[in-house]
């Protein structure tokens, strides 16, 4: 490459960056909310898809208000995922409640599937994060970020709740491994 190829290729690096140069993709944490991807596999009916939809959104209020009560109405009664029970999650839903605010989070659902011989009950495969602010810091903090995690969802009572998560993990876990309880 010569000096003018190097000049040019400046002068159009420096040209993109100049166009460029308004443009910012917001951090997640300020979109929030819960979204089907527009390539999406949907398995599923309408009515189906719009009940776990309101719930999610249901439990984002709830969590966006501090609501432990109304967040925990998004898990089945039966809950369970790496041994962590309902009430398992409960006690550490209100630790992070006690400890930050603002909280939002991102669910970006790739599958949504009728499970077969289980009925009424769906797998959702879900990328996401959960983001908060420190009460003590008063700083942006990741809790939870998860990428392809399978949803398992049952409707109890006339709502869609999460039971658990396909599959189990390894009963040891590696170095900054951790299960994804969340939603």
């Amino acid at each position: 490459m010569n000096w003018t190829s190097h000049t040019a290729a400046f002068v159009a690096v420096m040209g993109l960056s100049w166009e460029l140069s308004g443009c910012m993709v917001p951090p997640l944490m300020h979109r929030g909310g819960i979204m089907i991807d527009s390539w999406a596999d949907v398995k599923a009916h309408d009515a189906m898809v719009s009940g776990i939809l309101a719930a999610f959104n249901r439990a984002e209020t709830a969590l966006q208000a501090g609501n432990a009560d109304g967040l925990m109405d998004l898990y089945s009664e039966d809950y369970h995922y790496h041994d962590l029970t309902k009430s398992d999650l409960r006690a550490i839903w209100e630790e992070l409640l006690a400890h930050h605010r603002d909280f939002r989070s991102n669910h970006i659902l790739s599958r949504i599937a009728v499970v077969p011989a289980a009925s009424p009950a769906a797998e959702l495969t879900c990328t996401g994060s959960l983001w908060a602010v420190s009460k003590e810091t008063g700083q942006q903090v990741n809790i939870d970020s998860w990428y392809g995690e399978i949803h398992y969802m049952v409707n109890e009572k006339g709502a869609w709740r999460v039971r658990g998560h396909r599959g189990e993990g390894p009963k040891t876990r590696g170095f900054g491994a951790a299960p994804h309880p969340f939603f």
